[in-house]
């Protein structure tokens, strides 16, 4: 079994770095997907309402298929995260407590 690693050299060490700057790059982007969609979303009801009553057919309006994107997007978003803490985040973490003996 390792010896255990201070806070000091955990925070020093290059793999426990580059876990944390690709679960904060990861994060941003997918964070401010997520607002522009949304808020996006609730700037055009607020702003552009004879856009989204266009008729498509019957019932349907423009807005709802443009509602129903933005929360499959928002789902897709989640996926992404998901499939990348899968693939990616979980292998860093589990090197990085090996090394540090956790």
């Amino acid at each position: 079994m390792s010896k255990l690693k201070s806070t000091q050299e955990i925070l020093q060490d290059e793999d426990f770095k580059s876990l944390s700057s690709q679960k904060n790059a990861i994060s941003i982007i997918l964070t401010i997907l997520e607002l522009v969609l949304y808020f996006g979303f609730i700037a055009l009801i607020a702003f552009n309402k004879p856009f989204l009553s266009q008729k498509l057919s019957g019932a349907i309006t423009i807005g709802i298929p443009i509602a129903v994107g933005t929360i499959i997007l928002s789902w897709i978003f989640t996926g992404i995260y998901i499939r990348w803490a899968n693939s990616k985040y979980d292998v860093l973490v589990k090197k990085v407590k090996e090394k540090i003996g956790g």
